[in-house]
């Protein structure tokens, strides 16, 4: 059967960097999970963090996952160090997968996982630590309770990342592929930022 992966997706579900084999032992400054084990894919990490500076020295992660899982966390965790914290977490799936050389689109939500964590783990060290974030939004709805699917992630893949199916953005999100309850107000929503961006089509060619 042909290797559908990368050289270096395949290094890195072989030979995953950065493991924690103890989370109860690993002076963690700050610490994230994601997933839902109805879906099968959970995902901790855990951070040290220079105060001073506010950059990551040390990451570390354990996930119950797929290869795809576990090669973009390996990978993520040897990114993140020595970034400082906004810089990492503006990390995307998109930043993940060109590290990786790529993923099959049915394997992209993997790398969701993992930069979810991470900012996870940011915002925890910023609560712990009592300090805003310079750059700091206001939270995304949860559309998808299951996955820990946001409305910004819908609205990333329809405005970023030209996705114009439904059944794509489940392939990249896992949405809905849980309970299925949030089906007809996650299509509801893509459909909204589909309009949107056909506006903004529109808008510039008229005004071109």
């Amino acid at each position: 059967m042909k290797w559908v992966y990368s050289e270096k997706v395949k290094d890195h579900f072989q030979n995953p960097r950065n493991i924690l084999d103890d989370e109860n032992k690993y002076a963690a400054d700050g610490s994230g999970e994601v997933g839902n084990p109805v879906c099968g894919d959970m995902m901790v990490m855990m951070i040290k963090v220079d105060g001073q500076k506010k950059t990551i020295t040390d990451c570390k992660w354990k996930t119950y996952g797929c290869a795809s899982a576990i090669a973009s966390t390996s990978v993520l965790s040897e990114m993140v160090k020595g970034l400082t914290l906004e810089e990492a977490y503006a990390i995307r799936p998109k930043d993940i997968m060109k590290e990786l050389h790529g993923l099959p689109n049915h394997k992209i939500h993997c790398s969701v996982l993992g930069d979810k964590a991470l900012r996870s783990a940011i915002d925890d060290y910023y609560e712990k630590n009592n300090i805003a974030r310079i750059s700091e939004k206001p939270e995304s709805r949860i559309v998808c309770t299951c996955l820990n699917v946001t409305e910004e992630d819908i609205k990333r893949e329809v405005l970023e990342n030209n996705n114009q199916s439904f059944d794509v953005l489940q392939e990249h999100t896992k949405i809905s592929t849980s309970c299925g309850q949030c089906e007809n107000e996650a299509r509801a929503i893509m459909e909204e930022y589909l309009l949107l961006k056909e506006e903004e089509l529109y808008d510039k060619k008229g005004n071109g």
